[in-house]
């Protein structure tokens, strides 16, 4: 929940503000507001140090070797950082030695000094020379030149002559060192790389000496930072300074000044002036409020989302990968992780709940559908039998077979053998179809199709009709738009002439639901037009062009059923791969399931998200919120 945020001035004498500032860090209720002075954002240097050094170590494989030093942890942060620069400077210089032994190799090994005496002793200069190999024939090189070697379509020359000369088509090649003392300083700069990477491997045994002595610094730093907001208006005598505090810990505030010179006033908010969002809350509450932190912070005013959005998350999450089977591979690997890392704490166990909690989703979804890694079954399965979505399809097939509508015809046409059935189960069954010798039972599965297609488009009109009743205090004209949807859900069907799940399930006739829902359209433009002119006078006019957003949110739900279909198609397309492919079958299978597992998985989050995220939070959320910050002491994981 969102816990009211309350404006306090605290006003004492200043011998008392020391104490004062450290009790309130170690209760961590009040957020202090800066005054007129401007607090400096920039973190201190050997602040700066300590992290640089722990984001350096955290990379790092540790060698199990204890050190002991008595340098201070400002001096080991600095050499971490040190080495570290040593490390990217060797690492450059390696780089570029290999580069240049690369270029000097094809000219051979020799060394400066014999090329020095032969050109002092036979008054003679050497000079090399390269080509492009394709231009060698178009442009021969000349007899002077003493062909050395080719490399990467580059021919490389020798040229010894009285004095320098120049080749128009050739490149002169100048060589400081040649590839033998290359080759050595590269085993040298190697053996230094290996040294100091060593040094820091071992230096990673001081990253807790290290955290611990950031952690003292950072409680140092936020203690000065508050301080610094304090303003002292009678010469020096009184200090005053104003907080936010949660309603629920007001309280606290109340004992932390109970024996000193200090008091405490609620005061007015002003008028533009941003208020913190606290939120507060534990189990799958606190799961959803880490999901809701993924897209936007909460305004103060709003209503916290978090269980909202964490059960409908996990509803559209298991809608979208719409397989049982996937689900408990999801669950197997969830249960792993919970035996090997048994001892996780905040939000990395946290995260390992909802990961349970949506394979958990996943294989309850699965068998309430009967779907599992693709797999067609028979209606007379006992899987299919406890399933719900078969149980309506039976009952869609029976209300067809006693209404005998045009559907029933159709289906009677198509498969000559459902006409002796009685039964909706009989229907079901004896709607077979073949192709390519492979049955499929085609009336079970178009039924089924259907209904979840129905069920998409009724859990949207749910969805957003929560949305719309969340703030119907502030915004009258959803009553409006909620009948408007229920109009269109009942109404609509008539045009497309399609059987829903409350026509089946006898809730409401075809004639008797488009007559209901025909007036619920046109009565819930008027109430929510007139409830926003009542409201927001003139301006509830703008409330006209909400009748296409409402329209077009609902119909985004169709996204659960689009992407459950594209993924059942694509699991029982590469079981028949793997099944044409006899002995190395179990390829395609493991492959392509592969890829179905990671793009459900991608649209089960990114879509189960969305829809929370923005067809839901258009009608119930403000948004723009900043987290509440309090003055708080820093403890390390062992304390």
């Amino acid at each position: 929940m969102i816990i009211p945020m309350k404006k306090y001035l605290i006003l004492g004498v200043r011998e008392d503000s020391k104490n004062f500032f450290k009790k309130a860090q170690q209760q961590g209720v009040l957020e202090f507001i800066p005054g007129k002075n401007k607090i400096s954002s920039a973190v201190p240097k050997e602040m700066q140090c300590f992290i640089d050094a722990i984001r350096i170590l955290r990379k790092l494989n540790p060698v199990d070797k204890s050190k002991n030093t008595e340098q201070s942890a400002e001096e080991i942060a600095l050499h971490i950082i040190h080495l570290k620069k040593e490390i990217e400077l060797l690492s450059e210089q390696i780089r570029m030695i290999r580069l240049e032994i690369a270029r000097v190799s094809p000219l051979g090994d020799f060394s400066k000094e014999d090329i020095a005496y032969i050109e002092e002793q036979a008054k003679k200069v050497i000079q090399f020379f390269c080509m492009k190999t394709l231009k060698r024939a178009e442009n021969p090189p000349d007899e002077g030149l003493i062909y050395l070697s080719t490399e990467y379509d580059l021919d490389y020359f020798m040229a010894i002559h009285t004095a320098s000369v120049n080749y128009p088509h050739m490149i002169e090649m100048r060589v400081d060192k040649p590839v033998g003392i290359l080759k050595e300083e590269l085993e040298e700069t190697k053996q230094s790389l290996q040294k100091i990477e060593r040094e820091l491997k071992e230096s990673a045994y001081f990253q807790p000496f290290l955290q611990e002595a950031l952690i003292i610094h950072l409680n140092t730093y936020h203690l000065e930072q508050a301080k610094s907001t304090v303003q002292y208006p009678l010469e020096n005598s009184i200090f005053c300074v104003e907080a936010w505090i949660p309603q629920n810990k007001v309280r606290v505030l109340y004992s932390l000044v109970n024996d000193m010179a200090i008091h405490c006033e609620s005061i007015a908010i002003e008028e533009g002036e941003v208020v913190p969002t606290y939120m507060q809350n534990k189990g799958v509450a606190r799961i959803g409020e880490d999901l809701v932190r993924v897209y936007d912070i909460p305004a103060h005013t709003d209503k916290d989302p978090s269980t909202w959005v964490f059960w409908f998350f996990v509803l559209f999450f298991s809608m979208i990968v719409a397989d049982g089977g996937y689900g408990l591979l999801y669950l197997a690997l969830s249960g792993f992780c919970w035996f090997k890392f048994p001892n996780l704490k905040g939000q990395k166990r946290r995260f390992l709940k909802l990961a349970t909690i949506l394979a958990t989703g996943c294989v309850v979804w699965g068998v309430c559908t009967a779907s599992f890694f693709g797999l067609e079954l028979k209606p007379s399965n006992w899987l299919m039998r406890v399933s719900p979505l078969q149980t309506l399809v039976v009952k869609k097939a029976d209300y067809h077979l006693q209404k005998n509508d045009d559907v029933q015809q159709e289906l009677d046409g198509k498969f000559p053998q459902i006409r002796s059935a009685v039964t909706g189960q009989e229907v079901v069954e004896k709607g077979v179809e073949y192709k390519d010798g492979k049955a499929s039972y085609a009336v079970s599965d178009n039924f089924s199709r259907n209904i979840l297609l129905d069920f998409s488009i009724l859990l949207g009109i749910l969805h957003i009709s929560c949305s719309l009743m969340r703030y119907l205090f502030r915004n009258w004209a959803g009553i409006g738009w909620v009948l408007f949807m229920i109009g269109g859900y009942l109404y609509f069907p008539s045009i497309l002439n399609a059987t829903t799940i409350l026509h089946f399930l006898h809730i409401v006739g075809k004639v008797q639901g488009a007559e209901i829902g025909l007036q619920l359209l046109f009565s819930g433009i008027i109430i929510s037009v007139a409830l926003a002119l009542i409201q927001h006078r003139l301006k509830g006019l703008k409330h006209l062009t909400q009748l296409l957003e409402v329209f077009a949110d609902v119909l985004s739900y169709l996204r659960l059923y689009a992407l459950a279909l594209a993924g059942t198609i694509m699991a029982s397309t590469f079981n028949q791969l793997g099944k044409s492919a006899g002995l190395f079958g179990f390829i395609p299978i493991l492959g392509g399931h592969s890829i179905n597992i990671l793009l459900g998985l991608m649209a089960g989050v990114i879509h189960g998200l969305r829809l929370n995220f923005i067809e839901w939070y258009h009608y119930c959320f403000d948004g723009g919120g900043r987290l509440f910050k309090p003055l708080t002491y820093l403890k390390s994981k062992k304390n």
